[in-house]
């Protein structure tokens, strides 16, 4: 989701956005709005809603808190397969790197649900987006927890990578 770089085929580029971090009912899945999007009313009730979405550490980059996340729907050629790996910062033999960050979802402690999703390991940022806290979908960087998970291999409150790989 945060945008394919290599073999780009074609390419849409958009807002990320999704329900509140705070709103008990809110979809797990962030999307990606267009940047034209299509109107048919003008009103409507008050019982679902789409927020922006923002970073809210200084963890993906020191400039990151509360800025905007753009992004970017995109077919790679020759693909047929795309898969997310999280824990990993490469791909297994046999398949191609389109990018790794770091694994991100929601905080533990807020009531909307969130999926896990990598964010680039260079983030980018809505030009003339807000710096302004509006607290919308939130992302947060996802820490190793021991216990059931093992450790070793994992190690505890380790910021976990991630790769998203083509076949």
């Amino acid at each position: 989701m945060q945008g394919i770089r290599q073999q780009v085929e074609d390419e849409s580029n958009g807002y990320t956005e999704g329900g509140s971090y705070n709103d008990y009912g809110a979809p797990p899945e962030p999307v990606c709005l267009p940047l034209d999007p299509d109107f048919n009313e003008t009103s409507g009730g008050d019982y679902a809603s789409m927020h922006g979405a923002e970073f809210e550490s200084y963890f993906f980059a020191s400039n990151s808190a509360h800025q905007d996340v753009p992004c970017a729907v995109c077919r790679v050629k020759q693909a047929s397969s795309v898969i997310m790996i999280p824990g990993k910062n490469r791909c297994y033999t046999g398949w191609n790197i389109e990018y790794n960050g770091y694994l991100s979802t929601n905080a533990y402690n807020e009531h909307g649900a969130s999926s896990y999703i990598c964010i680039d390991i260079q983030p980018e940022y809505v030009t003339g987006g807000s710096t302004w806290k509006h607290d919308g979908k939130l992302f947060y960087e996802v820490v190793a927890k021991c216990g059931s998970l093992h450790c070793p291999p994992y190690h505890n409150n380790y910021p976990m990578t991630c790769v998203v790989c083509s076949k």
